[in-house]
C-alpha cells in the first residue's frame, strides 16, 4: 500500500500539522503553508487533521497508486487527470489500482494539498512527518529532510472499512472555501494586528505599512517573504532574539520589511511591527515571488470572528 513517485514536481513536500511543542529547543514547526487547504483535503477523505499528505509548489507531481484510493487536491488549482480523465479540484475522486495521477498546468493559486485516504505513514520525527528543508527532518524515507524525488516510494496508512460509507452519507464531497478578505487593487489584502515590538516604531509607521502594497521579491521561500516596498523604520538601539510566529513581520536595518512563514526560524533579530491574523495565513500561502499584498489592520474581535467562519466551514466536512 504505497504511492510511487513518478515525476516530483518543482517543489513537493510531505507535510502534516507541524513539529510543534520544540521551539524553545531551536526546532521549528514547519507544517503547511495553507493550513486551511491541508485541513479540508484531509477532512473530505476521511483522515485526521494531523495526516500526513503533500504540499505541490507551482508544478505538481505524478503519482502512481498501488492500491485504489480516495484522493482530494485543495487549495491551488491545477489541471488534474487519473488515467488521462480529468478529475476536480476541492473535490474527492477515485484512483485505481495501477493509475497515475498527474498534474497539469497550473490555474490559480501556488501550493496544492494533495490527501490519500489513510495518509502518508513515513516515519515520525519528534512526534511529526513534517518536513523542515533547512534542518533535514521529517520527509520521505531514512534520507529525510528533502523534497520528493522520483522513484521515491511513499508509505499509506489503512483505510477504515467504514470510511467510503461515512462519506457518502455524511461527509460533503467538495470544499466550498470560505471567502478571503477583499481583494486590493493589483494583489490581495491581508489583515494584520500590531505586534509584539509596536513600541519600537511610530504610529506613523503603522500608517506607512498600510498605505501601499508590497511586492513578494524572488529571494523568498517557506522560510519567509522578502517584501519590497515602501521603507519602514524603527528606533535605534539594542535588540535581544525573540519567539518568531507565522504571520509576524519583522523589519531589518533595511527598511523592508519580511513576513515569516511556516519553516520559520524559531528566533528573530528584528523587531516585529505586525503580524498577519491566523485566519489570513490560507491567504499568505497562496501567494508566490512576483505577487503583491496589502495589509490592513484589524481588532483582535475581527481576527477571532474570521478564524471562527474557517472552524465552521471544516467542521462541516467531519462525519
Amino acid at each position: 500500500m504505497a504511492v510511487r513517485v513518478i515525476r516530483a514536481g518543482l517543489l513537493t513536500t510531505i507535510q502534516d500539522r507541524g513539529r510543534w511543542g520544540y521551539q524553545s529547543h531551536g526546532v521549528s514547526a514547519s507544517g503547511p503553508m495553507d493550513p486551511l487547504s491541508h485541513q479540508a483535503a484531509n477532512a473530505l477523505v476521511g483522515n485526521g487533521p494531523d495526516a500526513g499528505l503533500l504540499e505541490v509548489t507551482i508544478v505538481g507531481p505524478h503519482l502512481e497508486f498501488d492500491d485504489a484510493r480516495d484522493v482530494a487536491v485543495c487549495g491551488a488549482v491545477f489541471d488534474l487527470a487519473v488515467a488521462g480523465v480529468r478529475m476536480p479540484a476541492n473535490e474527492v475522486f477515485h484512483v485505481g489500482a495501477g493509475q497515475t495521477l498527474s498534474f497539469g498546468e497550473r490555474r490559480r493559486g501556488t501550493r496544492a494539498y494533495v490527501a490519500i485516504a489513510g495518509g502518508i505513514e513515513t516515519p515520525r520525527v519528534l512526534g511529526s512527518r513534517a518536513t523542515h528543508l533547512v534542518s533535514r527532518l521529517g520527509g520521505p524515507g531514512n534520507n529525510g529532510g528533502r523534497a520528493l524525488k522520483a522513484g521515491d516510494v511513499l508509505p499509506l496508512g489503512d483505510v477504515r472499512e467504514d470510511s467510503t460509507a461515512t462519506r457518502t452519507a455524511v461527509r460533503p464531497r467538495a470544499w466550498v472555501r470560505p471567502p478571503a478578505p477583499p481583494s486590493a487593487i493589483g494583489g490581495v489584502r491581508v489583515r494584520v494586528l500590531p505586534g509584539p515590538h509596536a513600541d519600537w516604531f511610530s504610529r506613523e509607521s503603522l500608517e506607512v505599512l498600510q498605505s501601499a502594497p508590497y511586492r513578494i521579491s524572488a529571494e523568498s521561500d517557506r522560510i519567509g517573504y522578502r517584501l519590497e516596498g515602501r521603507r519602514l523604520v524603527s528606533r535605534e538601539g539594542p535588540f535581544v532574539s525573540d519567539a518568531t510566529a507565522f504571520g509576524a513581520i519583522q523589519v531589518p536595518s533595511s527598511g523592508q520589511p519580511i513576513l515569516l512563514m511556516a519553516d520559520r526560524q524559531t528566533t528573530g533579530g528584528y523587531p516585529t511591527i505586525a503580524t498577519v491574523i491566523s485566519a489570513d495565513h490560507p491567504v499568505v500561502g497562496q501567494l508566490g515571488p512576483g505577487d503583491h499584498l496589502s495589509f490592513v489592520e484589524c481588532t483582535r474581535a475581527e481576527a477571532i470572528a474570521a478564524l471562527g467562519v474557517q472552524r465552521r466551514a471544516l467542521r462541516e466536512l467531519a462525519p
